[in-house]
């Protein structure tokens, strides 16, 4: 099993206006109700949509299934946490994949320029997190105990000697 999976993508915004105007519907079926009125609140509505659908590819890559074995579109979603924060939701096909491979969460990173949008998404297990090291400070501990140790036998010995 891997430890982490990483998926990045991109895509132009001219094409994501384009689908937009050929396919009325598409904002509707594609984004959830958050998105739809968060990038619709924003100045460049496309450019937003479009970062959420780079987003959808980026973290379907970092599970390393894409869009088959049962994925949809709508199978992953950008929602955002009390500070702002993008931070990906999955549900269906996509959260069995995440589950099953052990995914603790998906790590996003969003942005765009006047022309691309770009999504970064890391795929974290728990065997990818740091490690708090308790087995340093057990050793610690344990040096610990053998110089206080040290230290009444030393002791034990010079009242001995006395």
């Amino acid at each position: 099993m891997a430890l982490a999976g990483v998926g990045v993508d991109m895509l132009e915004i001219a094409r994501m206006e384009r689908a937009m105007e050929r396919r009325p519907g598409l904002v509707e079926r594609a984004f959830t109700e958050e998105e739809r009125l968060y990038c619709e609140s924003s100045n460049r509505p496309s450019a937003h949509f479009a970062a959420r659908i780079a987003a959808r590819e980026a973290v379907l890559k970092a599970l390393g299934c894409g869009f088959c074995g049962g994925v949809h579109i709508d199978d992953v979603s950008v929602s955002r946490n009390a500070q702002g924060r993008p931070v990906v939701v999955l549900k269906g096909r996509a959260a069995e994949v995440a589950r099953e491979q052990g995914v603790r969460e998906v790590a996003i990173s969003l942005s765009f320029t006047h022309d691309l949008a770009v999504a970064n998404a890391v795929a974290v297990t728990d065997e990818a997190r740091p490690k708090k090291t308790t087995e340093l400070d057990q050793k610690a501990q344990l040096a610990a105990t053998f110089r206080e140790a040290r230290s009444l036998v030393d002791e034990l010995e010079r009242v001995a000697q006395e």
